[in-house]
């Protein structure tokens, strides 16, 4: 870090504002560039700092010089930057920022989707539907988010129809617009399309940024376990271990460890138990973290191994059922070879083939459960799988 970074991230008035003076009125974009990229080095409360010191130079003389940072996207300063410029914003301004938002690079138009969301102006529209499912995550998630500010509902209806597709990554595409324009009468839409699709636990990453799992819990208990039983699954395989400060996740588990427990919460908590036991073994998950994700994660973990696991394990096999939502987690943790083999005449294809791995993992798998399996089956790539096993 260079000793202008130093003095800028510091304490000391006397350091920091010539720093922050230059920076806004040079401008030292280089400066803010360094910045930009110590993002993930600099604890939250020293950022805001940052922001708020920057945000006391700008002026009426100097506030255009803003847009020669806009090469440089950090969520960060985006509140910053952007209410500045809304604060002395006119026709010329607003002028360059349509004409960058057309022309500019993906940092450039991801400040830009965020500045016309306050500032009425028609053209963008257009422009804000095209990059809102950019590969650009930033851009997109500001597209889209503008669009909802902006009551766009053509661009809703759309998201809402790829939520139909046969493509699974034009689904995903539709349940991120829609979590980031942030109207949550798509919920109900999201949520159904999350019990049938091999991104799961990616949908529900997306679904706690739209809702939190304690209003998911009052709506519906079941399907605020199932989706909390997602996030646990994905968790470092698919999902930050960091995510679980955005997710209250520690919160959470508490309150529903207080409540009379059932057969799903049962399975979730004995699912969580194991998951943060894995992340906590294994350095490989939790190796970039930092030290506060580390400890949060210790400690979740530690307080889920003081739970009465045993209890719960007693309850899971009422989840051996092919119509519930936790039934293939239920099954990760069965040793009623009973209560699985009663599943290889489901109608679910994929529960019998779950069911047969089960049986062959608690070695108690039998030729007649292959051929009862076959049975159940359809699908020729299944049945392949079945033979094989």
């Amino acid at each position: 870090m260079g000793d202008s970074l130093k003095n800028l991230t510091g304490k000391n008035p006397k350091d920091f504002e010539p720093v922050a003076f230059d920076l806004i009125n040079k401008p030292d974009v280089e400066l803010f560039c360094e910045l930009v990229n110590k993002d993930d080095f600099l604890f939250d409360f020293v950022k805001q700092n940052v922001a708020s010191r920057l945000s006391k130079v700008c002026n009426e003389n100097n506030y255009l010089n803003l847009l020669q940072l806009l090469k440089y996207y950090s969520p960060s300063y985006e509140e910053f930057i952007i209410s500045t410029l809304v604060r002395f914003a006119d026709e010329t301004l607003t002028e360059k920022m349509f004409n960058i938002l057309k022309d500019g690079t993906d940092n450039e138009k991801t400040y830009c989707a965020k500045f016309f969301s306050y500032i009425n102006e028609p053209r963008a529209v257009e422009l804000l539907k095209k990059y809102s499912f950019s590969e650009n995550t930033s851009l997109a998630t500001n597209c889209a988010s503008t669009l909802g500010v902006l009551k766009e509902k053509s661009s809703y209806d759309e998201a809402l129809t790829m939520l139909t597709s046969n493509d699974e990554f034009t689904v995903l595409d539709g349940v991120k617009f829609l979590v980031s324009y942030g109207e949550k009468a798509a919920l109900d839409d999201i949520m159904n399309v999350m019990k049938t699709s091999s991104f799961a636990e990616n949908i529900a990453g997306e679904i706690l940024y739209l809702t939190d799992l304690f209003d998911l819990y009052k709506k519906n208990r079941n399907e605020c376990l199932y989706t909390l039983n997602l996030i646990i699954s994905g968790l470092g395989e698919i999902l930050s271990p960091a995510q679980v400060f955005d997710f209250r996740l520690f919160d959470f588990l508490e309150f529903i460890s207080s409540e009379p427990q059932t057969s799903a919460s049962a399975v979730v908590l004995v699912n969580a138990a194991d998951k943060f036991e894995t992340l906590t073994e294994n350095n490989e998950y939790l190796f970039d973290e930092t030290k506060e994700t580390k400890q949060e994660i210790l400690d979740i973990k530690q307080f889920l191994l003081n739970l009465d696991l045993g209890y719960l394990y007693g309850l899971i096999d009422d989840e051996l059922r092919a119509d519930s939502l936790f039934v293939y987690t239920a099954l990760e943790y069965t040793e009623n070879e009973q209560m699985v083999r009663s599943l290889l005449v489901s109608d679910n294809q994929t529960v019998v083939l779950k069911s047969l791995e089960v049986l062959k993992q608690i070695d108690e798998i039998s030729q007649t459960d292959k051929e009862t399996a076959l049975k159940s089956v359809t699908d020729e790539n299944l049945k392949n799988i079945i033979l094989a096993i």
